[in-house]
């Protein structure tokens, strides 16, 4: 059953699309790792007055890029999985029906 999944994926171009979209999703998934402390700080920055007063975190926020960084790794995990599963391993040919030798004298 996987073995027909794999052959459809791989010729009809679909595993091809679905690994780009993947890898896609990874980059965009590695920027927020840094985009996701700077958007903190940011509005942290802008809303001061209404954080102000005791408990007020200081400092730059790294662990806002926590979840991003896992979801990253997690994404480049499938990825690479798919990537191994598609293409490093050849497809098994299906054999073809021989050519009959019909028409051909005896």
């Amino acid at each position: 059953m996987f073995e027909r999944l794999k052959r459809a994926m791989v010729e009809s171009f679909v595993g091809t699309v679905a690994l780009g979209y993947l890898l896609a999703q990874c980059i965009m998934h590695f920027v927020g790792v840094f985009a996701a402390p700077i958007q903190d700080w940011v509005a942290r920055k802008e809303y001061r007055d209404i954080l102000s007063g005791t408990g007020r975190l200081t400092g730059f926020p790294f662990d806002f890029a926590l979840p991003e960084l896992v979801r990253f790794f997690l994404l480049l995990l499938v990825w690479y999985v798919l990537l191994r599963w598609l293409y490093f391993k050849p497809v098994k040919k299906v054999p073809s029906e021989p050519a009959s030798d019909s028409g051909q004298p005896t």
